[in-house]
C-alpha cells in the first residue's frame, strides 16, 4: 500500500533594506506664508474663505438669474435665500449728478419688488431713470453684497422755454429738462411760444450765422410754426422770412446795417426783412399814417413778449 505524501512550499517575505535618509528642513509654502501673514493666522484665513464662497453662490445665483430671464418660484426662493444671507440692496450710490435732485433717483433705484441682489431688475431701473428729462443716460449696476450703483449722464441746458405763461429749461435737443422761476432766470437764450423748444437747434445755427447780434437779443418767438421774430434788449422786434436759410440771410443783412447804421436803440419799434429787397421800419408810438405798411397782416407793433405776432 502505497502512501502519498504532500509536498508543503514555505514561502518568506523578505523586507527590503531601508535606507536611512538624512532629513532635509522643510520649507514653508508661499500660502503658508500668506495665512502666516493674515491677522489672526488661519481662522482669518478660513473666514475669508467662507465668505469668498458665499459671494460665489451669490454671484451664480445672479448669473442663473439673468441667463434665464424670469424667475420660477424655485429661483425666487432661491434668490431671497441668497438675500437673507447678507446680499440685499442696504445702500444706492449715485454718481454723475449735478443739476437733478437725487431723491428722485433713490426713489426709483429703491423701487424694486425685491431687495434681494439677485432679484434687482438693472434694465427697468434704466429704463425708470431714462423717463426723466435731466437724465440722458444711465447704468445700472450690483456692487455686492449690498449696494446698488447708479452712473447718471446729465443733460446741459441750452435755453428757456417760454408757453403758455410757463417757463422750462430744456437742452440743445428740447427734451424738456425743469420748471424755472421768473425771478430765477438763467442767462440762457429765452425761446417763445408753441413748438419753440423743438426748433431750439434751428435757432441756435440761426443766430451762429451773426454771432455780433447774441449780446442783444433778448429772446426769439417761433411764430405760427414757421417762422422767427427775435427780440432784442433795446425794444425792437426783427421779424424774419421762412425757411432756415432765407432767415440767415435776413439776419445778417441786419446785423450788418446795424452795424453801419445803428438801427438799435434809436427809437425804432420794428424791423421786417421778410422781403429780401427792402427792410420796412416802424418807428414806436407812429400813427396809421406814419407807418410804411408791408400789406402784411403784421403790420401791428409787438414789442412786448408774447407767444405770436
Amino acid at each position: 500500500m502505497t502512501q502519498t505524501g504532500k509536498r508543503v512550499v514555505q514561502t518568506r517575505t523578505v523586507k527590503p533594506k531601508r535606507r536611512v535618509q538624512q532629513k532635509r528642513p522643510v520649507r514653508a509654502s508661499v500660502l503658508d506664508q500668506a495665512v502666516a501673514a493674515l491677522p489672526g493666522g488661519a481662522a482669518t484665513a478660513r473666514r475669508i474663505v467662507g465668505w469668498s464662497l458665499t459671494a460665489g453662490a451669490g454671484a451664480i445665483v445672479v448669473a442663473l438669474a439673468n441667463w434665464f430671464g424670469l424667475f420660477g418660484m424655485v429661483g425666487v426662493a432661491a434668490a431671497e435665500a441668497v438675500g437673507s444671507a447678507g446680499f440685499r440692496v442696504e445702500q444706492i450710490e449715485v454718481t454723475g449728478l449735478r443739476r437733478m435732485d437725487a431723491t428722485s433717483v433713490y426713489a426709483v433705484a429703491l423701487d424694486q419688488r425685491s431687495r434681494a441682489m439677485p432679484l434687482v431688475d438693472l434694465d427697468a431701473t434704466r429704463q425708470k431713470l431714462l423717463g426723466y428729462g435731466w437724465i440722458a443716460d444711465a447704468r445700472v449696476s450690483r456692487r455686492l453684497p449690498d449696494t446698488l450703483v447708479v452712473d447718471v449722464v446729465e443733460r446741459d441746458p441750452a435755453a428757456v422755454w417760454q408757453n403758455k405763461g410757463q417757463l422750462m429749461l430744456i437742452d440743445e435737443g428740447g427734451v424738456l429738462l425743469d420748471g424755472v422761476q421768473p425771478n430765477r432766470m438763467p442767462r440762457l437764450p429765452l425761446v417763445i411760444g408753441d413748438g419753440a423748444n423743438a426748433q431750439e437747434p434751428a435757432y441756435r445755427k440761426l443766430m451762429a450765422a451773426a454771432p455780433a447780434l447774441k449780446p442783444v437779443v433778448k429772446a426769439a418767438v417761433w411764430v405760427g410754426n414757421r417762422r422767427w421774430d427775435i427780440l432784442f434788449q433795446t425794444g425792437e422786434r426783427l421779424v424774419l422770412p421762412e425757411g432756415e436759410a432765407d432767415a440767415a440771410k435776413a439776419l445778417v443783412k441786419f446785423a450788418q446795417l446795424d452795424g453801419t447804421l445803428g438801427l438799435l436803440g434809436k427809437g425804432y419799434d420794428r424791423f421786417d426783412l421778410r422781403d429780401p429787397t427792402k427792410l420796412v421800419v416802424r418807428m414806436k408810438h407812429a400813427t396809421p399814417n406814419e407807418v410804411e405798411d408791408d400789406g402784411s397782416d403784421n403790420a401791428t407793433a409787438a414789442a412786448p413778449l408774447t407767444d405770436g405776432d
